[in-house]
């Protein structure tokens, strides 16, 4: 056990301020890949941390990193959530016209998914999963990994060959 995560558990806030200053780049990047947001993702740091702080205590030596990784994602996902609410509430408050051209906006955009979606039958196997979950789905390369049990840099490796082999495969008129 770092020894460092143990006096912060116990109750010191100068090593709590160090595990801050350790990850403090690691946890926005966490955040900022799910809400692709600057400045939401500085405010979520921030609730994040005092989220760590305030579940330390409950810390059981399950690999801190691991463990801090999963509080910031999670915590961005419900974010990521309230801030779609958000959007949908000031849709609910547009005048009609604003909400009609909205909606005709959402029909072509979910028109383009369904044609995604049937040329996604002719893509590998492989780089389905990938292509669907970030594309069709708008999860973070951290969600998939999570998802899929590997690296994050196994699921920008797997959507670069994705995209690489979709300008080879597909013609961009398709897509009119």
């Amino acid at each position: 056990m770092d020894p460092l995560v143990e006096k912060a558990k116990n109750g010191s806030e100068k090593a709590f301020r160090m595990l801050i200053e350790i990850h403090k780049q690691y946890v926005f990047k966490c955040i900022y890949g799910v809400l692709r947001n600057q400045k939401d993702a500085e405010d979520a740091s921030q609730e994040v941390w005092m989220k760590i702080y305030t579940s330390l205590p409950r810390y059981e030596h399950q690999g801190f990193k691991t463990w801090m990784t999963r509080i910031a994602v999670n915590h961005a996902i419900d974010c990521k959530r309230k801030l779609a609410r958000k959007g949908e509430d000031l849709v609910d408050e547009l005048p009609v016209k604003e909400a009609r051209d909205s909606a005709e906006t959402r029909l072509l955009k979910n028109e383009q998914k369904q044609l995604v979606m049937r040329y996604l039958e002719e893509v590998p196997d492989s780089y389905r999963e990938v292509i669907e979950g970030f594309y069709i789905k708008e999860k973070s390369y951290q969600q998939l990994a999570m998802e899929q049990h590997v690296q994050v840099k196994t699921i920008e490796t797997k959507l670069y060959r994705a995209r690489l082999w979709m300008r080879k495969n597909w013609k961009e008129e398709d897509f009119r």
